[in-house]
């Protein structure tokens, strides 16, 4: 038996290696699964974990001349699995170390109430951030986040840049409205995303 499933994995990658759509589906079949709990049990979002999954077989794909069938597939499946794994929690920590210094660069200047830190203003932009509608959203990150340009924005998404302009305005409408209503100081928020592109 095991053999038997050894002989039909070597068949597959060389069904693969030739172009062989039907190979490609049976192996993406066999390994997405543990790939994605492997990938969730690090990532823990089902999101970030399925965008590994995607990546592992989009390479398995473009690499497929390349790969060697004398070695463990499995291992080079979880090899490539582990590296967009680790490139996630990079730009994870980008992300978060952007915030916080922003946070801790004009802390020293204002009052905070003693239930107040940094990581529960952190905590409450993401969650903010999130009930924005999609397409706001992803405007918005690329632009106070990724700080991409408006052109940039634009031609990513199909979309004019009036209509960028738009989803900008309204987002920091919103989040300007939340945090006045939970009385956070808005000098904070003045600095963590207006100061820092005047343009939007």
């Amino acid at each position: 038996m095991l053999t038997k499933k050894l002989n039909t994995e070597s068949d597959l990658i060389i069904g693969l290696k030739k172009d062989n759509h039907d190979s490609f589906q049976r192996i993406f079949e066999r390994y997405s699964q543990p790939l994605f709990k492997f990938s969730l049990s690090y990532l823990k979002s089902k999101e970030a974990a399925e965008d590994v999954v995607q990546e592992v077989f989009i390479k398995v794909w473009n690499n497929r001349k390349s790969i060697k069938t004398d070695t463990s597939f499995q291992s080079y499946l979880f090899t490539i699995a582990l590296n967009a794994i680790r490139k996630n929690f990079n730009k994870l920590t980008r992300l978060n170390e952007l915030k916080h210094d922003i946070l801790i660069k004009f802390s020293n200047k204002f009052d905070f109430d003693d239930n107040t830190d940094y990581q529960s203003l952190l905590d409450k932009l993401d969650e903010l951030i999130n009930r924005m509608p999609e397409k706001r959203r992803e405007v918005f990150i690329k632009k106070k986040i990724e700080e991409k340009s408006l052109k940039e924005i634009s031609k990513e998404l199909d979309i004019t840049t009036k209509t960028v302009e738009y989803h900008i305005t309204e987002a920091m409408r919103f989040l300007k409205q939340e945090f006045k209503m939970l009385k956070i100081n808005g000098m904070i928020f003045f600095h963590l995303f207006i100061s820092k592109n005047t343009e939007y």
